[in-house]
């Protein structure tokens, strides 16, 4: 239950930080609603639900936000248990969230976003493995971080839909599945590529999209990541 009330409550203030975060790169982060009206509230006004002072929409329904966000952390509680590194990935479903919400609107992963969330994730992890009881191994997160980010970053030298900013998210995603094992950062990454293969697949049969056509990876390799957390969970 406590997992369940704390995705809910940062849910919530997710939705302003996906709205100002999605913008074109090189573009400014956005600074008003889409009627013009500054933002004001918690964090200097960006942490909040999705309408502005005024009551206009600017971001994804607070709402959806606030139970995916809810969902993705009472799956990791269920699958953790009271292990150390549950405390981590519950500070880290709420960024994943948002780091996907942002992928899908503006079809970018933000520097300002992926690269302390790399560092904190070791950080994090290097905190839990001390702690007695935890199921996994810090020298291993760290090396899957390296191995993903080296692979994705040769991915994307090849690969023309797939951003520099999926090479810096799997920094985070390697470290995250690491913590496990190299064996879960294969299954974790292959389970992104088959999620968003799947998407891809299903909109091409929808006539929505042809083989040029980019999707976000994003979320996919974060879809991935929480699969390969839930089967790591079971296996340590």
């Amino acid at each position: 239950m406590a997992a369940v009330l704390w995705g809910c409550g940062t849910g919530v203030l997710i939705s302003r930080p996906a709205y100002r975060f999605s913008v074109a790169p090189g573009e400014p982060w956005r600074s008003v609603c889409p009627a013009g009206h500054p933002f004001t509230g918690l964090g200097g006004g960006w942490l909040g639900r999705a309408r502005c002072a005024a009551g206009d929409t600017c971001g994804p329904s607070t709402v959806f936000v606030a139970c995916v966000t809810a969902v993705v952390c009472a799956l990791l509680a269920a699958a953790i248990g009271s292990r150390p590194e549950l405390v981590v990935w519950l500070l880290l479903a709420p960024a994943a969230v948002l780091l996907a919400l942002v992928d899908v609107a503006a079809r970018r992963l933000p520097d300002v976003l992926t690269l302390p969330l790399a560092a904190a994730v070791l950080l994090l992890l290097a905190g839990a493995a001390v702690v007695p009881g935890s199921g996994g191994s810090w020298t291993s997160a760290l090396l899957g971080s390296l191995v993903l980010g080296a692979c994705y970053f040769v991915v994307f030298l090849f690969s023309k839909g797939f951003g520099f900013g999926d090479v810096k998210l799997a920094l985070v995603l390697g470290a995250v599945l690491g913590w496990y094992g190299l064996a879960i950062v294969l299954a974790g990454a292959l389970a992104g590529y088959l999620f968003g293969a799947l998407y891809g697949i299903g909109l091409m049969l929808a006539g929505r999209a042809d083989r040029t056509s980019r999707i976000p990876f994003g979320p996919f390799l974060l879809a991935g990541t929480l699969a390969g957390v839930l089967l790591g969970s079971h296996a340590c």
